[in-house]
């Protein structure tokens, strides 16, 4: 069974703008997906009407074979990391990793077991008292990717996370993603601009066009993981990132002119 199942859903703002044409996408447990395209594609919109922060205009979403209401229970749970990390500054690291479980009333002792976990599954264990503005932007988005984790989700969708990050940092913190996947038997769906990023991560990237935005092509990145920096310098992972990029100009001359 699918995780999330995409039947021709769309997606027309109020003000008559077509911001997704329908779409059919099937996402299977254990897939770490990436959604790539350039901006205005509706990378975002599809990632939101996926964690249901946004209604299709018409088509059908199903989580789990079901609806929506089912979401949140044990096995099918997910969460959402915006592109900025949204911490409370006057909040402690640990605080803001264990804001969700104060919102469900998980009484202390257990929840702080669980922030533990989640502090230590992202590197942060020592820097738990600390508040955001003392904390790199690298580190913040740490702290972010921690207090998703600490519900113990399924299902992982991730707005561009790391794009406001050098190069190295974002390419370390695209590292330790992978092995939370693996560690932590998760579903991902990423949002990205960055070829390189898609190609490193994903099990599978979906190229996305604009105006209106829609599905062009689906990539199967065949692999192997743990991937590491060899992958990333290896004629392989060059194959890729060049078919990325004639997918990507190719997806640059489909739709309507801008206006």
């Amino acid at each position: 069974m699918s995780i999330v199942e995409i039947r021709a859903a769309d997606k027309v703002f109020a003000n008559g703008t077509r911001a997704l044409a329908p779409v059919d996408l099937a996402i299977g447990p254990g897939e770490f997906i990436t959604l790539l395209g350039p901006s205005g594609c509706g990378k975002s919109t599809l990632l939101k009407m996926i964690a249901n922060l946004l209604e299709p205009t018409s088509g059908t979403l199903k989580w789990w074979g079901g609806g929506f209401d089912h979401v949140g229970e044990d096995g099918r749970k997910l969460v959402f990391v915006f592109q900025d990390a949204t911490l409370m500054p006057w909040a402690s690291v640990r605080g803001n990793v264990r804001l969700p479980l104060d919102l469900a009333g998980v009484e202390r002792a257990a929840a702080d077991q669980r922030v533990d976990q989640a502090l230590a599954l992202v590197g942060l264990t020592k820097f738990d008292a600390v508040y955001p503005r003392q904390l790199s932007g690298g580190m913040q988005m740490r702290a972010s990717i921690a207090r998703a984790l600490v519900t113990d989700p399924n299902l992982l969708l991730m707005d561009e996370p790391f794009g406001a990050l050098d190069e190295f940092t974002r390419n370390k913190l695209d590292q330790d993603l992978l092995e939370l996947w693996q560690k932590k038997n998760l579903s991902v769906v990423f949002v990205t601009h960055s070829i390189y990023e898609a190609v490193f991560l994903s099990t599978r990237v979906v190229v996305m066009a604009a105006r209106p935005g829609r599905v062009i092509e689906q990539v199967v990145i065949d692999e192997p993981y743990p991937r590491d920096e060899r992958f990333r310098v290896s004629q392989k992972f060059a194959e890729y990132a060049r078919r990325m990029q004639e997918l990507l100009a190719h997806a640059n001359t489909l739709g309507e002119p801008a206006h």
